[in-house]
Order: C-alpha cells, then structure tokens, then sequence
C-alpha cells in the first residue's frame, strides 16, 4: 500500500476504497441500536462459534443468553 503504484492499481485501489466505504453505509451503520449485537452474531456465525463458546469465554450462561437476546447491552 506503500509503494508507488501504477495507474491501474491506483483506480483498483481508489475503487477498493469507495466499495468498502459504501458497504459500510449501507450495513454498519453506527446509529443503529444493535450494531454491536448484529455485530457479534455476525462474528460467531462467519467464525463458527456457538453460544456455548461465549459461555467458555464470559463463564456466566445468563450473562450470554441476555446479551443474545437483545436484554444485556454490549459497551463498544
């Protein structure tokens, strides 16, 4: 990303950056109230971890079933 880059790559890496951006508007966007909800649950399902691997982690089940289900807010 450092280096001189020809003209081509420069319009690739322009176009890089416009088609992220625009992903992020359109499905990250910070005002929704459950971003980091969406957030975790799309993490777990891309990473294929279960609720039960949130359970290892926090070590409390009630604290992970009330953060699935929308009860417990998630601080970012």
């Amino acid at each position: 990303m450092h280096r001189e880059r020809t003209p081509e790559e420069d319009e690739v890496y322009q176009l890089l950056i416009t088609l992220i951006e625009k992903l992020e508007q359109e499905y990250y966007q910070q005002s929704q109230e459950n971003n980091s909800l969406s957030m975790l649950l799309f993490i777990l399902k891309e990473s294929e971890k279960s609720r039960d691997d949130l359970v290892s982690v926090f070590g409390v089940e009630d604290l992970v079933n009330n953060i699935l289900n929308g009860q417990e807010k998630i601080n970012t």
